[in-house]
C-alpha cells in the first residue's frame, strides 16, 4: 500500500464533516506550496461525485420526507 493509498483509508474512516475539513486542508497544503491539483477525468462517476462534493449549503435538509413535497395538481386526461 502506498502512501495516497494509505492517506485514502485514513480518510475514509472519517465522518463527513471531518473529511471536508481533510479536503480543505488539503486544497489549502496546494495554495500554500503553489502545487497544480490533476484533474480529474469527468467520465467516471466518481469524478463526477468528487467535483460536486460539498456543493451543497450546510443548511440543506439530509431527509426530505413526503410531507416536504408538494402534491400534484390533478390534471386533465389527454384522451
Amino acid at each position: 500500500m502506498n502512501l495516497s493509498d494509505t492517506i485514502y483509508a485514513h480518510a475514509q474512516a472519517l465522518p463527513i464533516d471531518l473529511q471536508r475539513e481533510t479536503l480543505d486542508f488539503i486544497a489549502y497544503l496546494e495554495q500554500r506550496y503553489r502545487v497544480i491539483p490533476k484533474q480529474l477525468p469527468l467520465t467516471t462517476t466518481e469524478a463526477f461525485l468528487a467535483r460536486f462534493a460539498g456543493c451543497l449549503s450546510d443548511d440543506f435538509p439530509d431527509e426530505i420526507g413526503d410531507a416536504d413535497l408538494v402534491n400534484d395538481s390533478v390534471r386533465e386526461s389527454l384522451e
